[in-house]
């Protein structure tokens, strides 16, 4: 990556200043973000790198946003997107004929998504795609039934967001607890043994992002066998395992139902068995 260094955010109060830095980059046309990763990818352009990582990091800001509710600092948010960026821009192809935006969405998502799970695994989240679901769309879900109550869900907005999410109302109830609980406040213990709060990582200036990269390039690897993985799939299972496992907000197996002209079941088998040709694949690679 560039040995350039880019803004930075060290705390939330910032964010305005940090917004407005990074509007200062251009964005590229499609020819100029074409000619920039051919150069990265041909001769390993430092600047070219940097060009392609700057023009980005507005898409990076917006997707951040959409991660506030969750009681941690924007500042590590957006620069855990940052990485995600930089990882993309590392293995981004332009002769696969899709822009780098689209390619870079996945990578942000997935790095602020593990770095969310992660802060939050004093809770013991689940690990099922419902599960990861239901903390990541609970709070969307209770806004868009007006479900503002700050205390437990009524019976009647339990039993709907269950349905909604694909879950039991135990759990919501459970999981909307944890999101609602003392433990979401920035003055909150990270841990129950831990005298240090949440408001105390809003600034981290031990390590800064690229340093932070080197050392998750074997999670980057992971996400490469899965990309190269996906090649082995049809058209059908690739959007299928997309649409139930790799995105924000998982499709339903009766949205897919009707998607497709085929019955629930028959899509849930498709999920299953493009998942376990998925992993046969990694395996495989990786041995």
């Amino acid at each position: 990556m560039s040995g350039r260094g880019l803004p930075a955010l060290s705390s939330d109060a910032g964010l305005s200043r940090y917004l407005s830095e990074i509007r200062k980059f251009p964005l590229l046309t499609p020819e100029d973000e074409f000619m920039f990763a051919k150069h990265l990818k041909e001769h390993g352009d430092k600047e070219a790198a940097h060009r392609l990582v700057t023009s980005h990091l507005r898409l990076v800001a917006k997707i951040a946003m959409g991660y506030r509710g969750y009681g941690l600092p924007v500042s590590e948010i957006v620069s855990e997107g940052n990485i995600g960026l930089m990882q993309a821009v590392k293995r981004f192809d332009p002769d696969k004929g899709f822009r780098l935006a689209t390619y870079a969405m996945w990578w942000i998502r997935a790095a602020i998504q593990e770095y969310v799970l992660r802060s939050w695994s004093m809770v013991k989240l689940g690990t099922t795609a419902a599960q990861k679901k239901l903390f990541f769309n609970l709070r969307k879900a209770k806004s868009n039934i007006g479900a503002i109550e700050e205390g437990d869900l009524t019976p009647g907005h339990t039993a709907t967001l269950a349905d909604q999410l694909g879950v039991t109302e135990r759990e919501v109830t459970e999981m909307n607890r944890r999101l609602t609980g003392p433990d979401s406040s920035l003055n909150a213990p990270l841990r129950s043994e831990s005298e240090n709060e949440w408001q105390d990582w809003l600034a981290d200036d031990t390590l800064d992002q690229e340093t932070r990269l080197a050392e998750r390039e074997e999670l980057g690897d992971r996400h490469a066998l899965l990309t190269n993985a996906m090649d082995t799939l049809t058209d059908r299972e690739r959007d299928i395992i997309q649409a139930r496992r790799l995105q924000e907000d998982p499709a339903t197996l009766e949205e897919l139902s009707q998607r497709y002209g085929v019955s629930r079941e028959r899509v849930r088998q498709i999920e299953v068995r493009a998942f376990e040709k998925l992993q046969k694949a990694m395996s495989a690679a990786a041995a």
